[in-house]
């Protein structure tokens, strides 16, 4: 009996899941590789580093979701290196030190992108994971928490000076959540400080925010975030970010608290294929998604760069992964029967991005939203795209339990001790690793929401 062709799928985020799937009734074998076990739905990340949702609530078991699809195994390793001329994947992690390949999909999603400044990570914390989310809530509750026990006004001061970074849809996502957690959430939690004078100051290089969206819609997320008391500075740019807080050339921005949401780039994994890359690291595919030189070698996603389209990368999003996983699964079987692979052709079903409590902007086609309707499209389409219907369900009722009730139930401090004495405030906001940050997940999906 002649052995199935071998199809091995690096990262279980929404391409790498979305290619496995779609090869469920296919005569190949699939392996899917993955440093962590679970698939993560990323564009809720940010609920989850406001204390909104917990990490359970939007990540499953890798293994659970594949249990039925008989072709398919999933492996819990790390992908080193790719050697494109012997078809093998080199393994760190698992029994075996390679994995050969017929056909080998990358779908190893972004990481953090300091642009240069890798030293920022260790003050301002990206949000990529869930330890990055679960980082962020720890960060932005122990703010409040040291500011409670601080009597030194302007330390005070800075321990509710939050600074979030970039001005894309994570950033005005995180910026709009800390405003909404400040001013209503907490506001009756503490005796001696106001979480409502929490300071959030949203920074963007561009002229404006949400620059890949309309600017009537741009605007309308900066009054809804002014709402929420939300500082947005646009055409600004971070020259520095230390213990302090955040420097603009010769401005200081005192501050315990900097997310960072200003660009990512691609997984490490890239450098090492020998192929043509773009300047943040991404492999220049062929209009079959293919790699230049390489039929048999595919990618997706995050760390990629389309060009065939308009001329311009796609989107970062959850959409153009799971539409060239789909793509890349059809030209996978048409190349096993002979036929020829065809080129990919993104559907642009619109963006969308969630400031606060039912608010939200919308863009699907020529329909432009804004407001409670925008907000209401914008929980339909999480709800259906999170991939089991026991998150659905939990997802469901924590949002109704917290718009009902202007309180959120996953407000836990991990990862902390306090500790007695005058420097319990700079202990308790010092970052939990001193060394580099964590290296960038082989499995991560997009960072936006599934309609952007």
């Amino acid at each position: 009996m002649a052995q199935r062709p071998h199809v091995v799928i690096v990262g279980g985020g929404f391409g790498g899941l979305t290619c496995a799937q779609s090869l469920a009734d296919e005569p190949v074998d699939v392996t899917l590789i993955d440093s962590r076990n679970h698939h993560l739905f990323q564009p809720l990340l940010y609920q989850v580093a406001m204390a909104g949702l917990s990490p359970a609530e939007i990540a499953a078991p890798i293994r659970s979701v594949l249990h039925e699809q008989r072709n398919a195994s999933v492996l819990l390793a790390e992908v080193e290196a790719v050697d494109l001329t012997s078809r093998e994947v080199k393994l760190v992690g698992a029994e075996r030190d390679s994995l050969r390949f017929d056909y080998l999909v990358l779908a190893a999603g972004a990481q953090n992108h300091y642009f240069g400044h890798d030293d920022w990570a260790r003050y301002a914390v990206g949000l990529k994971d869930l330890d990055d989310a679960v980082e962020i809530r720890r960060r932005v509750l122990v703010a409040f928490e040291a500011a409670e026990c601080m009597h030194d006004p302007v330390e005070q001061k800075r321990l509710l000076t939050f600074v979030v970074v970039g001005g894309g849809p994570t950033g005005v996502e995180l910026a709009g959540a800390l405003g909404e957690l400040a001013r209503v959430v907490l506001a009756r939690d503490f005796r001696r400080i106001n979480p409502a004078s929490a300071q959030v100051i949203l920074l963007e290089g561009g002229e404006r925010i949400l620059t890949s969206f309309p600017e009537k819609l741009s605007k309308r997320a900066t009054r809804d975030l002014a709402g929420l008391g939300v500082e947005v500075r646009a055409g600004t740019r971070v020259t520095r970010i230390d213990e302090t807080g955040v420097f603009l050339g010769d401005q200081h921005i005192p501050s315990a608290t900097v997310l960072w949401a200003a660009g990512v780039r691609a997984s490490d994994l890239t450098r090492g294929l020998g192929v043509p890359l773009d300047r943040t690291g991404r492999v220049l595919v062929q209009a079959d998604l293919t790699l230049p030189n390489h039929p048999s070698v595919f990618a997706v996603g995050d760390m990629t760069s389309f060009l065939h389209q308009g001329g311009s990368p796609l989107p970062g999003t959850s959409p153009v992964a799971m539409q060239q996983a789909r793509h890349v699964a059809h030209n996978v079987m048409a190349s096993l029967r002979g036929q020829p692979m065809l080129p990919f052709q993104y559907v642009d079903k619109g963006s969308m991005a969630t400031i606060g409590r039912a608010a939200a902007v919308a863009q699907l086609g020529s329909l432009k939203l804004g407001g409670f309707l925008a907000w209401l499209l914008w929980l339909a389409v999480h709800i259906f795209f999170l991939i089991t219907f026991r998150n659905r369900f939990a997802v469901l009722f924590n949002w109704a339990y917290s718009y009902f009730t202007y309180k959120r139930g996953a407000r836990l401090i991990t990862g902390h001790r306090l500790t007695a004495g005058p420097s319990r405030s700079s202990l308790a906001l010092a970052p939990v690793a001193e060394s580099a940050p964590p290296p960038a997940p082989t499995g991560s999906g997009p960072q936006q929401a599934p309609p952007r």
